[in-house]
């Protein structure tokens, strides 16, 4: 048998990182001159400065960055991009797949309709001047676990011997998309991050281990929606951004946990083992309901302090582009100590308009 038929062990591993974090620093104590209405149209009690304070203790948002009237979706993808291949010392020509997750396309801040042709994978792939045919871009929308299920897909590529290397970008550009009389405006953010996946031959059990996910649509697929402003003197046909919090909520902490054990129980690990629960950053409150519902599940009493990085308080939801930006921050050591050290398993989950949940379990070569 000559060696290019015998069958090897193939593990996805991340060998390349990178984020955008855009410049423009917008704070709570920016929408204090807001006017904010329910989904009726009617002013809500109290003041600004009390809805404010209500929502940072619930989101643990204090601040959110948006991006410049300049730029776009696709180009804070590219910027990620980018920043990626450099730190993985990656030719983009070299890439066999370039995968852009988002969700509302291309938006401008002067005619905000969303624009998804060409696809923005193309649109990146020129940013880059990728000359190559045979990189195949294309998009996928899928919530806020976009990312992660690009990641997903970019496995399956890996481990079939389809590809060899991969680019997986998450970027949005909510602050576009969101409603200025929408008290959940604030939730909102924009941002993109990239990851770098190649197929390394090895017997090591390393990269990506396992990943799980699921999609309710009977009663969920409309718990985030686009709708018309509730300002009760709001004009055109423009549409946003909404969410029925409470039942997102609830059904993040009812299935997040179990998908999350779910790709554990593949990977043969528990969470004693895991190191970093990179989770998307929606709602800090929701989030660390999230990691003790999964605790019980698992059977654990007591988890490691830090076991949860969070960027929410300075960055806002960023959709796609959370884990991603997540992920290089830990990467490159810009969250304090929560760096990274060989044989650490990360188990990255998020979940969002579907609605979908994923998790995938990973282990740093």
């Amino acid at each position: 048998m000559e060696d290019r038929d015998r069958p090897r062990n193939i593990r996805s591993v991340v060998t390349g990182t990178g984020s955008y974090i855009p410049t423009q620093t917008v704070r709570n104590e920016d929408f204090l001159a807001s006017t904010f209405y329910d989904d009726q149209g009617n002013a809500y009690d109290g003041t600004n400065a009390e809805i404010i304070q209500k929502f940072e203790k619930i989101t643990g948002i204090q601040e959110r960055r948006y991006v410049t009237e300049e730029l776009q979706a696709s180009d804070i993808a590219a910027f990620a991009a980018r920043d990626a291949l450099e730190s993985s010392g990656i030719d983009g020509e070299e890439l066999d797949y370039l995968i852009v997750a988002h969700n509302f396309g291309d938006v401008r801040a002067d005619n905000r309709r969303s624009d998804f042709v060409p696809s923005l994978a193309s649109r990146v792939k020129h940013a880059l001047g990728i000359l190559n045919p045979a990189t195949i871009a294309y998009d996928i929308a899928f919530g806020c676990p976009g990312w992660v299920q690009g990641m997903i897909q970019a496995d399956y590529y890996l481990r079939s011997g389809d590809a060899q290397r991969i680019l997986v970008v998450g970027a949005e550009t909510l602050s576009r998309i969101s409603d200025p009389h929408d008290r959940d405006s604030m939730i909102y953010s924009d941002g993109a991050g990239a990851t770098l996946l190649e197929a390394i031959p090895t017997t090591e059990c390393i990269g990506i281990l396992a990943h799980a996910a699921r999609t309710d649509t009977i009663e969920q697929a409309r718990l985030l929606y686009m709708d018309k402003s509730y300002s009760p003197n709001g004009r055109g046909d423009d549409l946003y951004l909404k969410m029925d919090g409470r039942s997102v909520y609830n059904y993040a902490l009812a299935y997040v946990p179990t998908v999350v054990k779910e790709s554990l129980d593949r990977a043969g690990l528990t969470l004693g083992e895991v190191c970093k629960v990179l989770i998307h950053q929606a709602n800090a409150k929701m989030d660390e309901a999230i990691l003790k519902r999964l605790a019980r599940l698992c059977g654990v009493v007591d988890l490691p302090a830090g076991i949860m990085p969070m960027t929410i308080s300075w960055l806002g939801n960023s959709s796609v582009a959370t884990v991603p930006t997540l992920l290089d921050l830990l990467c490159k050591g810009k969250l304090g100590e929560d760096g990274c050290r060989q044989g650490d398993v990360l188990v990255f989950t998020s979940v969002g308009a579907g609605m979908n949940i994923n998790a995938i379990v990973y282990r740093i070569p």
